[in-house]
């Protein structure tokens, strides 16, 4: 799961160093060959993360493996960051590190880990274009903090819920399970409300620090839940498929550490509207990436309510563009 386009995710709450290395602010804000390259890893690998946690839980249980992605990914992060920038990097206050574990808890268990779980009865594309409706949540969490969206951002609102509402009415959605895509709007709440806070609470200055962990205490979260859910019962890992092996791997170091870092130097080094449009781009690359690979059903209400959720998307991040 993605941070919102229209608030970003705690690693957006300032501006990025260079990937895993001391900050060096940008001269410019051009579109340059870099910049785009870096945009195609974003739209790409994050889309097709979707697709990866599907593959995932065939034969791996769903709290468990993702709390596993989280400790690693944020593990080696942090040697990373000691190796590049010296463990001084890694210092934090205890303030900073109490909203840490904080927004970490609600992105990593909360807002990840509940998806995860809803992939082992919805398909992956239908949970991408649910999560899409994330700026949604946050401009509604914005207004009811005092904020004044505009009206372009207001009618992207509405036209995420009627989206939301196609993709999740009883009837329409066929013989998708409606819990498992509740279990997707929640994630997106829980999400919505961690990346909305993140920008308001004392997190530590440099963002790679902040996420790594996050990604710690969130993938341990993730795996106490699953012990108390009783996931490890039964588990043989002998049992587990060498596609889900793959799968995790390409989750930990493409999608937790690759495209997090192209994102990160993005918000540096590009426009904020142009990397924002990720934000409609992933649920499309999920759904194609569903079909071709996995062959996921593309019914009517998946493309039509697909359609308005990414259309209202596009309407929030062109209002935020202007604003």
């Amino acid at each position: 799961m993605t941070s919102s386009a229209v608030d970003p995710a705690p690693e957006a709450r300032q501006a990025a160093p260079e990937p895993l290395d001391i900050a060096t602010p940008a001269p410019a804000r051009r579109i340059t060959g870099a910049v785009w390259a870096a945009l195609g890893v974003v739209y790409v690998v994050w889309g097709s993360t979707y697709l990866g946690i599907r593959i995932a839980v065939e034969t791996m249980p769903p709290f468990l493996s993702s709390g596993a992605r989280f400790v690693t990914a944020g593990l080696l992060l942090t040697g990373i960051i000691a190796w590049r920038q010296g463990p001084a990097a890694l210092k934090v206050t205890r303030r900073q590190l109490g909203s840490a574990v904080l927004i970490g808890l609600l992105l990593i268990p909360g807002g990840n880990g509940l998806v995860v779980l809803a992939e082992t009865s919805i398909p992956s594309g239908l949970a991408a274009l649910l999560i899409a409706v994330v700026p949604a949540w946050v401009v509604m969490l914005r207004a009811a903090t005092g904020e004044r969206p505009g009206l372009g951002a207001v009618g992207g609102v509405l036209l995420g819920l009627v989206g939301l509402a196609v993709l999740t009415l009883p009837g329409l959605s066929g013989e998708v399970k409606i819990g498992g895509m509740l279990v997707v709007v929640l994630a997106t709440l829980l999400w919505s409300v961690g990346s909305f806070s993140s920008s308001r609470l004392p997190m530590p200055p440099n963002p790679f620090t902040a996420s790594a962990y996050e990604m710690i205490v969130g993938g341990l979260a993730g795996l106490l839940i699953g012990a108390v859910r009783g996931e490890h019962h039964g588990l043989d890992l002998t049992a587990v498929s060498g596609r889900s092996w793959a799968a995790l791997a390409y989750l930990i170091l493409f999608g937790s550490l690759l495209a997090f870092t192209a994102y990160a130097w993005l918000l540096q080094a590009a426009p904020l509207s142009l990397v924002a449009t990720y934000a409609y781009v992933n649920p499309v690359v999920a759904v194609l990436l569903g079909a071709l690979v996995l062959n996921e059903a593309l019914t009517w209400p998946l493309l039509l309510g697909g359609a308005v959720v990414v259309g209202g998307v596009c309407l929030i991040v062109s209002t935020e563009r202007r604003g």
